[in-house]
């Protein structure tokens, strides 16, 4: 079977999205081919049945003096590519941005492309519920996402890759260290991870990109900071994994929602947790090996990867 993914980003460096490099090399080993429309493109080493096109974000360079055109040239490039590759796939895989179901959808049921769309945000719209219904399947992790409340929706893996995020018994981990790895937002609570570390005699870690519209918080974090917290900015995934091995205690604020990797990628390196997702909190009380062991058990990537593949093929 050929496989058509729509995702926001192919880039192995990027410090959000780039674990989708490695659910890529994945999807590979069970299709005939897999073609990738994305975003934005940047660097990435994939196996030959893997084709990637960008509607095109990374070209810098292209402006207009006066009015910004770069959506409408996104969706005509979108158009181009489900026309140029329509013998290329017989199934179509959208990855978290619901608007290509909604922009496709009339096309791929004209040629008769099965729709699937994953989407694991808490909230949702008119529009979601317009795309669920476009979708033969939705795919969610999070029991907290708006998905989850659909008949069609099926539950899946958080797809962590525990053959690269595991434990270095050659490294020793900092001792007293918390580390607090995500986007610098406030709905990630930085500023009262800061509060609660001053309570504490633990020596911390904040890593994390600071996006455009957070800019104001990102600031405020900076100033919160002293002698017993750095912060190192956004890390890719080697530079994520090297944080997970060398400390200790991995520290989430975030509430009920989404199932955040990062918890997920620290309990598969082995660390101790502290979070306040109430759907996680039994990997609160495990040792490292035993979150560990859960994590292999239950969310490892090819796990997911199998489990979309055997619905996807049908």
């Amino acid at each position: 079977m050929k496989l058509l993914i729509i995702t926001q980003k192919v880039d192995r460096n990027d410090p959000v999205l780039g674990f989708f490099h490695r659910w890529l090399e994945e999807f590979a080993k069970h299709f005939e081919k897999v073609t990738v429309i994305c975003l934005e493109k940047g660097e990435f080493d994939l196996p030959e049945n893997i084709k990637v096109f960008s509607l095109g974000k990374e070209e810098k360079n292209f402006q207009f003096s006066i009015f910004n055109f770069q959506k409408i040239r996104y969706t005509l490039r979108f158009y181009k590519y489900l026309w140029t590759l329509r013998g290329d796939y017989d199934a179509v895989f959208v990855h978290m941005n619901q608007e290509y179901v909604l922009l496709g959808w009339k096309l791929w049921k004209l040629w008769g492309k099965k729709i699937y769309l994953w989407r694991n945000h808490a909230k949702g719209s008119l529009w979601t519920r317009l795309a669920v219904l476009l979708s033969r399947k939705v795919f969610y992790t999070s029991p907290q996402s708006f998905t989850a409340r659909f008949r069609k929706s099926v539950q899946m893996p958080a797809g962590i890759d525990t053959d690269f995020f595991k434990p270095d018994p050659t490294i020793t981990r900092k001792p007293n260290s918390v580390l607090f790895l995500g986007r610098i937002s406030p709905v990630k609570k930085v500023l009262e991870f800061i509060e609660w570390l001053k309570t504490t005699s633990y020596v911390a870690t904040i890593a994390g990109p600071i996006l455009a519209e957070d800019r104001a918080y990102g600031d405020m974090v900076k100033n919160a900071l002293n002698e017993h917290i750095a912060y190192v900015g956004p890390v890719d995934q080697a530079g994520a994994l090297r944080l997970y091995q060398t400390h200790e205690i991995y520290v989430n604020m975030t509430s009920a929602g989404s199932l955040d990797k990062t918890i997920l990628e620290a309990a598969a390196c082995g660390m101790k947790l502290k979070i306040e997702n109430p759907h996680l909190k039994e990997l609160e009380g495990k040792t490292g090996e035993e979150a560990r062991d859960f994590m292999i058990k239950h969310h490892r990537l090819s796990l997911l990867v199998d489990k979309l593949a055997q619905i996807l093929n049908v």
